[in-house]
């Protein structure tokens, strides 16, 4: 291709808000028909088409999508879906209205995409912004009845919505018992979140049983539709004295949210407790914005109209008398283009290139003519609203990663100095392309001073971070296995050196679990004591809870787990498999499967029976009469002819008696003549011609 012959063109700064809402690509033809300068005039947007969402299913509807240009000579108009030409005609369902693209009983499936609308004159064609056009739905919730709940009274919990498939995101509220009895928040003691629709409640009362449904509704353009859930039922026992305690965050918003600059984002955050514990934010490296406001004390911190300032590290605190909890993550403010946002007084002159591109690059064979503008906002790296850690602590022993992420525009080449040295790629040292540093394997002597430096062709910036290595966490007393009965209580030990300048905690998993230490009436209670010990008391226990236990030693740099197994001992399982065989008229043949031992050997087995006359279980009569513990099968003998039966077999061994088999399938035993004569033979009265006899049956009984 020849080289394009450059020449330019100045857009005054009062211009620039019709840029902005246009966010269009200009095309100017030379040729053909004449743009006469300084008598016609290029297209310019006065109105675009916005994205919108049609509900699904809707009859009979239609869309339209706006489209408005100011031109001399007046510009016609045609229009785009998903890059494809809209073709308008009398059959079709596409039609024009001036520049307006009217669709007529839209269709998810033929519909849906991105819409753009042309406008041309002689002078040219400008593209407008694309307008997504989408369909949205909200299912119904299932069906099926919602399992009941139950709480402490002063303890926390919370109902799950699991709300149907839907688009775009619902909005969410609880109604109690019925409609429109909605929850209230009632002094911070309720929150629903709207990112899960999940009801929680820091601390329970016994008034707060009843009835829950979930309520979601969904806004849509031109429409709004709700539904509910089933109802869950809540159940607060009461206690004699509730229990207080410490704030606990449950509900956390991510450690790292992104948003677009100029949109509205929110934090979630909400915390167990009792007293009912309150909330405030701050933002942790630097001012939390004013035009927050109220939202500064409560569950959701709603930020406004975002701007690059309102990045940073934000905080959740839940405090009460009971004491405090925290919870942190970061905003990332992602950058659009906003030419309105700049100072049109201040703002120098924007020039655009226009290049001369060869003809059969464009139109063919008609040497006309390309004009393309575009605009591009550049800086130098800057590392203001996002500098590298200033204090970065590490474990000796262990790993850290220190990132490096400036504001810059074009991308930035970036590389890392300790001191004077520069850091490249080696065994225990990685410098990602993205910027981030990895030291592996650290030891005192990697501590100090790290610089990321930044550089692109508008300038260079540089930030550092010291490297604080700690003594790392180990453990020195590993929790032991341990062998108990069901319904004892065992302690399992944990205990860990760190270094001395950070707080350390404890954590337990069970099968990989993570346990809850805080629930006042649970199996699992922390021993209280020093701060290097971790120990965990597990109290009247059951054979749910045996398995391998895991302890964790955490500090905000480091961890060490050590694990040991608990067997614990009980009564042995129900029998499985359990089938009747040959029925004859007084006895049948059971045989079942052996169900687990639970770690303690079964001794014996006891068969239980009833019959259709009796809906108690009774101990049967068995050939052998001793059913030894290895036995799977054995005789019922005794039994009542043409009788139906059900049978259970129950294993037991030193530590008791287990649960029951399941039932056996119904069986008759089969016909024969008496074998008692009825007895208490009598008689008399009656009419003439007439003798009435009486006897006695025996009770008939298992």
């Amino acid at each position: 291709m020849d080289e394009a012959k450059i020449s330019y063109c100045y857009i005054q700064p009062s211009e620039l808000e019709d840029l902005f809402h246009s966010r269009c690509v200009f095309m100017c033809v030379i040729g053909g028909e004449v743009c006469v300068s300084g008598h016609d005039s290029g297209p310019v947007f006065e109105e675009q088409p916005s994205s919108l969402i049609y509900p699904e299913g809707l009859p009979e509807g239609k869309v339209t999508l706006n489209c408005q240009a100011r031109a001399s000579p007046a510009a016609s108009y045609r229009w785009r879906v998903n890059g494809s030409e809209v073709l308008i005609g009398e059959h079709s369902h596409y039609t024009l209205v001036a520049g307006n693209l009217v669709i007529n009983n839209p269709q998810h499936g033929r519909d849906s995409g991105s819409y753009q609308c042309l406008a041309v004159n002689r002078c040219g064609t400008i593209v407008s912004r694309a307008a997504n056009l989408k369909f949205g739905y909200l299912r119904d919730f299932p069906l099926e009845g919602r399992s009941p709940q139950t709480a402490y009274e002063g303890t926390g919990t919370f109902l799950a919505c699991q709300a149907p498939a839907h688009y775009p995101a619902l909005s969410y509220r609880w109604i109690l018992n019925e409609f429109p009895s909605f929850v209230q928040p009632d002094g911070g003691r309720w929150f629903v979140s709207q990112v899960t629709g999940n009801l929680y409640l820091a601390n329970a009362r016994t008034n707060d049983t009843g009835n829950y449904f979930c309520l979601t509704t969904i806004n849509m353009d031109i429409s709004t539709k709700s539904t509910f859930s089933k109802a869950v039922q809540l159940t607060v026992q009461p206690e004699a004295t509730p229990r207080k305690s410490a704030p606990n965050i449950r509900v956390r918003f991510p450690s790292e949210t992104y948003a677009l600059a100029g949109h509205t984002t929110q934090l979630e955050c909400f915390a167990y407790g009792n007293p009912t514990p309150k909330l405030r934010w701050r933002k942790v490296d630097g001012i939390l914005p004013s035009k927050v406001g109220a939202s500064a004390d409560g569950p959701i911190l709603t930020l406004p109209d975002l701007s690059f300032d309102d990045e940073g590290v934000y905080e959740c605190e839940a405090y009460s008398s009971e004491g405090r909890d925290t919870h942190q993550g970061r905003v990332s403010v992602q950058g659009t283009a906003l030419l309105k946002g700049l100072d049109a007084q201040s703002a120098a002159l924007l020039r655009y290139k226009c290049a001369k591109v060869r003809a059969h690059l464009v139109l063919k064979g008609n040497g006309k003519w390309q004009v393309v503008y575009f605009t591009e906002l550049v800086h130098a790296p800057d590392f203001r609203l996002n500098p590298v850690r200033k204090l970065v602590p590490a474990a000796r022993g262990g790993q850290v990663k220190m990132e490096c992420k400036p504001r810059a525009a074009p991308k930035p080449t970036l590389f890392w100095s300790r001191g004077t040295e520069l850091l490249t790629n080696s065994s225990r040292v990685t410098v990602m392309p993205d910027g981030v540093l990895w030291i592996y394997n650290i030891s005192r002597a990697d501590e100090g001073k790290y610089t990321c430096f930044a550089e692109n062709y508008l300038g260079k910036a540089n930030s550092t971070g010291h490297l604080s290595v700690r003594d790392a966490t180990k453990i020195t007393l590993a929790p032991s296995n341990a062998d108990i009965n069901q319904g004892e209580n065992v302690t399992l030990q944990c205990h860990a050196s760190h270094d001395p300048t950070m707080d350390l905690t404890f954590t337990w998993s069970l099968n990989g679990v993570l346990l809850d230490l805080e629930e006042p009436n649970g199996h699992y209670h922390r021993i209280e004591g020093k701060e290097n010990i971790g120990d965990l008391a597990i109290v009247n226990t059951q054979l749910s809870q045996a398995g391998i236990y895991t302890c964790s030693a955490q500090t905000v740099v480091d961890s060490a787990v050590a694990s040991g197994r608990l067997v614990v001992r009980g009564p042995p399982g129900p029998p499985g498999g359990l089938v009747v065989k040959s029925v004859n008229e007084t006895a049948v043949e059971l045989r079942w499967s052996r169900g687990y031992d639970n770690h303690s050997p079964i001794g014996k087995y006891v068969i239980m029976g009833r019959s259709e006359h009796s809906h108690d279980w009774k101990k049967m009569r068995t050939d052998p009469a001793n059913i030894e513990g290895n036995a799977e099968s054995a005789r019922v003998i005794d039994l009542r002819p043409w009788m139906d039966y059900e049978f259970q077999v129950i294993a037991s061994n030193i530590l008791g008696s287990g649960e029951p088999s399941m039932p056996s399938q119904p069986v008759r035993t089969k016909q024969a003549a008496p074998t008692v004569a009825p007895s208490g033979l009598g008689g008399g009265g009656g009419d003439r011609n007439e003798l009435i006899i009486t006897w006695t049956v025996s009770n008939v009984s298992l």
